[in-house]
């Protein structure tokens, strides 16, 4: 029997919880943005001029490919409960690989199009 913490179900659920959080702190930002877009076009352009600048490309990158992983590994976490598995094998372990991989790609296409 495998401890519960390297377990590869553990590292789904601490993904989703972890951008989860991540997302739960980048939300206060983006209302911010979108509130200054509605005090002007003025104060929208200086922020889009600090938008431009590499660290806030990389944390955008960041975002995008967290919010993929959450959506991926929510998705598993709305099967493992409102679905029933017969085996034993636990098939949802299957789900993480692939929700890890969508994430990625997800990343990739947005730094593909940043850059």
């Amino acid at each position: 029997m495998q401890p519960l913490r390297s377990h590869e179900s553990y590292l789904a659920f601490l993904g989703h919880r972890l951008s989860g959080l991540a997302l739960a702190v980048f939300l206060p930002f983006h209302f911010l943005a979108l509130g200054l877009a509605l005090e002007g076009a003025e104060t929208l352009d200086s922020f889009l001029v600090f938008a431009e600048l590499p660290l806030v490309k990389v944390a955008e990158w960041g975002l995008v490919t967290l919010l993929t992983l959450h959506l991926c590994f929510g998705i598993r976490v709305l099967a493992l409960e409102f679905t029933r598995w017969p085996l034993r094998s636990d098939p949802r372990l299957r789900w993480i690989f692939p929700g890890t991989l969508a994430a990625v790609a997800a990343g990739v296409a947005f730094y593909a199009q940043v850059v």
